[in-house]
């Protein structure tokens, strides 16, 4: 569910005018709920209640120091993959032992440093990975804990670029090898096996595909215990969507419940690895209209908003809802919202039907996830600044860059 909401003509989260945030800030401007943000981490730890289980949010989702400090002290666990967001995690407050290091190309360096800041467990995604840990866990003379995570060939009727449980996917360990794996390292000297795991892919809206998953794990671990083989933890990962446009995904409650009713028999630690469902609809973008321009084919709206700042319309053609900070009484057109980045991919929004003037503010609903953590420097602009709102108070969590910082670390 939105955090936007209107009170007369003026779009708010909480109690704070989107419009003061704007003139305050400036635009671009990256805007998010705590309220949101809390109530929806809570809502996945209610709902998970009656079992042990470990809520580990995805920080490749959004990784803002305020962010992953606020869901630190909800006791959050966090899933990553790469030692930039380990030490994010630490460095806003959390505790690396709540981590899970996931990602199928982690470096000897990722992983000997992880290893030293003693993180809870790897989700490895290869035999070669297994390896490469033993080999590193054997010269520090240490024992690491790993999960296996298992490749289901399951379609999650996602979008190509974020399906992650295909055969054809490059995530995961085949299934018919998670058995033989799981009895070799049953003698392992340095690595201990305390897990399986499977992450399909994101912004799935539909129940069946982590049912279809969940049965797989529930069956490599039913065979596992036959060897003799217990596991502590089955890793179910993320993936629940959100609604951006007309999607009707599940609601936490239920996803959850579903999920759980096929682990309660069994004695083990349930992981799930949300992030865009936590923090997708817990945010806006906030963007200034600097022109309005009529060809004989389409209006267009220009805003000071680019790909650089958000990309998921370019990069999946993605739809989320651009909504008038202020509603106007006056004539409604068709727009395809457009930024000034020099490529035709530059949009935010297609046949958007508004009616606004030069200097009106935008906001882009659902930019939580995937919005901020996705954006660049391209075309050598400036990433936007970032806001906490806290009810009434507006606290700026991330300056905007400035020019300087485009160059600061380059030498002539």
């Amino acid at each position: 569910m939105s955090c936007l909401h209107y009170r007369e003509t003026e779009l708010y989260i909480e109690n704070s005018r989107l419009k003061q945030v704007a003139e305050k800030f400036g635009t671009p401007c990256y805007v998010y709920s705590s309220s949101a943000l809390a109530s929806n981490w809570q809502a996945f730890d209610e709902a998970l209640k009656s079992i042990p289980h470990r809520i580990c949010y995805a920080v490749k989702a959004n990784s803002n120091l305020a962010i992953l400090h606020q869901l630190a002290k909800l006791n959050s666990g966090f899933d990553i993959v790469s030692l930039g967001e380990l030490e994010r995690v630490i460095a806003a407050g959390g505790d690396p032992k709540k981590v899970i290091f996931s990602g199928i190309g982690k470096s000897e360096i990722e992983i000997e440093q992880a290893i030293k800041k003693k993180i809870h467990c790897f989700n490895v995604e290869s035999e070669a990975e297994l390896e490469k840990l033993h080999q590193i866990a054997s010269r520090l003379n240490t024992t690491v804990n790993v999960a296996l995570r298992v490749n289901p060939n399951i379609d999650p009727h996602t979008h190509n670029y974020i399906s992650t449980g295909l055969k054809e996917n490059k995530f995961g360990i085949e299934i018919n090898k998670i058995i033989p794996l799981g009895r070799q390292l049953a003698s392992a000297s340095h690595l201990r096996l305390i897990g399986i795991a499977s992450h399909i892919g994101s912004q799935i809206v539909k129940l069946n595909p982590f049912l279809s998953a969940a049965n797989r794990l529930l069956d490599i671990y039913l065979e596992l215990r036959k060897s003799g083989i217990n596991v502590q933890h089955i890793n179910v990962g993320g993936g629940l969507g959100i609604t951006y446009h007309d999607e009707h995904p599940p609601a936490i409650a239920e996803y959850v419940k579903a999920l759980q009713q096929k682990f309660l028999k069994h004695p083990v630690e349930i992981i799930i690895e949300p992030g865009r469902s936590i923090v997708g609809n817990a945010g806006a973008l906030l963007t200034r209209i600097e022109y309005l321009k009529h060809t004989s084919q389409k209006n267009f709206v220009i805003v000071d908003t680019g790909m650089n700042d958000l990309l998921r319309p370019a990069l999946y053609n993605a739809w989320q809802a651009i909504l008038p900070v202020e509603l106007r009484n006056s004539e409604k057109r068709t727009y395809d919202i457009a930024g000034p980045v020099c490529e035709s991919a530059d949009f935010l929004g297609k046949n958007r039907t508004l009616a606004v003037q030069p200097g009106d503010y935008l906001a882009i609903d659902s930019a939580g996830a995937y919005g901020f953590s996705m954006s660049s420097n391209y075309n050598s602009r400036c990433r936007p600044a970032e806001v906490l709102i806290e009810n009434d108070k507006m606290r700026l969590i991330r300056r905007r860059e400035t020019i300087e910082d485009l160059f600061a670390l380059e030498k002539i």
